[in-house]
């Protein structure tokens, strides 16, 4: 039995497609995968056109990276990365793809059709498919800048990218609300769900009840919701970040990582 299944689309759902990312096919994954390995992504290519398995050298890596992400940057035909959610894409294939992960059997249908969507907005932004060609060959300088376990480093990597096109898909679903309104609904009450907790994470770090990785990730989160962030994440909601990215980014984890060691002291 094959484990992809194309996925129907209907309502606005099916309009965002046609809209955003018209050549894209939709599957279900009959598995849940944080990096779906070659043995299976390969048999995309029965429903591909073409394959184009992406790599990238591995001297923008650390030595003590996490195995998954060496594998995915490796010549090897990866797809997806820890971190990546319920719906992954990938311009691996030829058409491109959007994948729905197993799990996606438990989350609510109002969310899940924002996610397709949200895959099909990424998709026509044309942004890179993960943190590291994101990073590139500035990763080693995050890497150094975090300071910290290299599952960390991932972590925090992952998220500021997230942000970085988050700041990219909340100006198209900002003008959501005539043409799409469920996905719009969607979307504000996804960052209804996030808006409550964000003022604490600073207190939560501080204390020690929240690593600093995992505030990053949830304040990113929220910055394609257009919420308010608390210092030092209101730094990554900016244009400046939009422009420069990458080294942006890094500049803001040495800043901020210095900060938090001086107040350590």
């Amino acid at each position: 039995m094959s484990a992809f299944e194309r996925r129907p689309l209907t309502g606005e759902v099916e309009a965002a497609h046609d809209a955003y990312a018209s050549d894209a096919i939709v599957l279900d994954v009959s598995r849940d995968f944080e990096t779906l390995p070659p043995a299976v992504a390969e048999d995309l290519g029965l429903l591909a056109d073409s394959l184009a398995p992406a790599s990238y050298p591995l001297e923008w890596l650390p030595d003590d990276v996490p195995e998954t992400l060496a594998h995915y940057a490796s010549s090897d035909f990866t797809i997806g990365l820890p971190n990546d959610g319920t719906v992954v894409w990938t311009r691996q294939t030829v058409p491109p793809m959007v994948l729905v992960k197993f799990r996606a059997r438990g989350t609510p249908e109002a969310f899940l059709q924002f996610l397709l969507a949200e895959a099909f907005v990424e998709l026509s932004l044309d942004v890179p498919e993960s943190f590291l060609p994101f990073f590139g060959e500035r990763y080693a300088a995050l890497d150094a800048a975090v300071d910290s376990a290299s599952a960390d480093v991932f972590q925090v990597a992952a998220a500021l990218y997230d942000a970085w096109v988050g700041l990219q898909t909340r100006e198209v679903f900002r003008e959501w609300d005539d043409d799409y309104p469920e996905l719009y609904d969607a979307w504000r009450d996804a960052g209804d769900r996030l808006e409550g907790r964000l003022t604490d994470l600073p207190a939560e770090v501080a204390h020690g009840k929240t690593s600093f990785a995992a505030a990053t990730e949830y304040a990113c989160s929220a910055v394609k919701h257009g919420l308010d962030l608390p210092a030092p994440f209101a730094a990554l909601d900016t244009q400046a970040y939009l422009d420069h990215g990458p080294a942006y980014a890094v500049r803001w984890a040495e800043k901020t990582f210095e900060q938090l060691r001086e107040d350590d002291r």
